[in-house]
C-alpha cells in the first residue's frame, strides 16, 4: 500500500497540472519526461554538494522556465499544444540521458530522503501523498471558488467569448503551462526521494495522469471539469493497476490494458461531450 500510495502521489501531482490545462483547451504531455530531468538535476545537484533545500528551489524554477519554453512554442509560434509539449518531452528525455548516459545517478542525503520516507498514522500514509492531497484541494478550491478559476473555464469553454469578456486566453495558457512545469518538477523531486536516484528511464506516470484526469471527467475538449472527479480518477487507476499486478498479469499485457483504458476513457468522454452540448442546444433553443 506505502509503494502504491507513493506512485500515486507522483501521478496526481502531475495530474494536478494536466487537469488545469486541459480545463482550459491545453494539455502538456512532456511531464513525464521534465519530471525525470527534474529528478536527474535534484540527485546531480546534491552530488556535487548543494544542500538539498537549495536543490529543491533550484528544480523548482528550473521547471518555471521549462513551462515558459512550453507557453512560448504555443502563445509566441502558435504551435498546436499537443506537437509543442511532446517535442519538448523528446527534448528533457535527450537532455536526461546525456546527463545520465541512460543510467541512474545515485547518491546520499539522509535529510533529503526523509521526504520519500516519512509516513504518517503508523506508517499507512506517506507524506507525498499528504503533499499531493494538499495540493488538490488548493488546486480545486481555486478552481472552484476564484476569479481566475472561472477564466480557465471560460478559456476552455470558448475562447473568442473569453476575449470579449476581457480574459486575455494566452496569458492564462502561459501561467499554466508554467504551473504544470513547476509540479512536474515537484513530482520528480518526490520521485527522487522515493527512489534515492535521479533516473532519466521513461516514466509512465504521464500518461497514467492523462487517464486519471480524462476517467475523472474532465472534458479532453475543455471547458468542463474539476479536481474532485481528477481525485476519483487517480483512485480508480490505481486500484485497475494494482488489480493487474494482483492477478500477476505479464509486464506488457499491463501496458496493453492501461492503453486500452485510456482508449475507453476518451471514447467515453466524446460520447459524454457530445450528450452536453446536444443538452446545451437544447436548452438555448428553448430560451430562444
Amino acid at each position: 500500500m506505502l509503494i502504491l500510495m507513493k506512485s500515486t502521489s507522483i501521478t496526481g501531482i502531475l495530474a494536478i497540472g494536466i487537469c488545469m490545462l486541459l480545463i482550459s483547451g491545453q494539455i502538456d504531455l512532456s511531464t513525464s519526461a521534465l519530471a525525470g530531468l527534474s529528478s536527474v538535476i535534484a540527485a546531480t545537484l546534491m552530488n556535487n554538494g548543494a544542500p538539498w533545500p537549495l536543490a529543491v528551489v533550484a528544480v523548482l524554477l528550473f521547471g518555471a522556465a521549462a513551462g515558459a519554453i512550453t507557453a512560448f512554442l504555443v502563445n509566441g509560434l502558435n504551435m498546436m499544444s499537443f506537437i509543442a509539449t511532446i517535442g519538448m518531452a523528446s527534448i528533457w528525455q535527450g537532455i536526461s540521458y546525456s546527463m545520465t548516459r541512460s543510467g541512474p545517478i545515485k547518491f546520499n542525503n539522509e535529510g533529503f530522503f526523509k521526504i520519500g520516507t516519512i509516513a504518517f498514522l503508523g506508517e499507512l500514509l506517506p507524506l507525498t501523498f499528504v503533499i499531493m492531497a494538499i495540493l488538490m484541494v488548493i488546486y480545486g478550491v481555486a478552481l472552484s471558488q476564484t476569479k481566475y478559476g472561472r477564466y480557465v473555464y471560460m478559456c476552455g469553454g470558448n475562447k473568442n467569448a473569453a476575449r470579449l469578456a476581457g480574459i486575455n486566453p494566452k496569458k492564462v495558457h502561459a501561467m499554466l503551462f508554467i504551473n504544470s512545469g513547476i509540479l512536474a518538477s515537484l513530482g520528480g523531486i518526490l520521485l527522487c526521494a522515493c527512489m534515492c536516484r535521479g533516473d532519466s528511464t521513461p516514466l509512465s506516470q504521464g500518461m497514467d495522469a492523462v487517464t486519471a484526469v480524462i476517467l475523472g471527467g474532465v472534458a479532453f475538449s475543455g471547458g468542463a471539469g474539476g479536481m474532485g472527479g481528477v481525485f476519483v480518477g487517480l483512485m480508480l487507476l490505481s486500484f485497475f493497476s494494482s488489480g493487474l499486478n494482483v492477478v500477476r498479469l505479464l509486464s506488457y499485457w499491463q501496458i496493453f490494458a492501461q492503453g486500452l483504458l485510456l482508449i475507453l476513457a476518451l471514447v467515453f468522454d466524446y460520447y459524454r461531450e457530445n450528450k452536453r452540448l446536444k443538452t446545451l442546444g437544447a436548452s438555448f433553443s428553448d430560451a430562444t
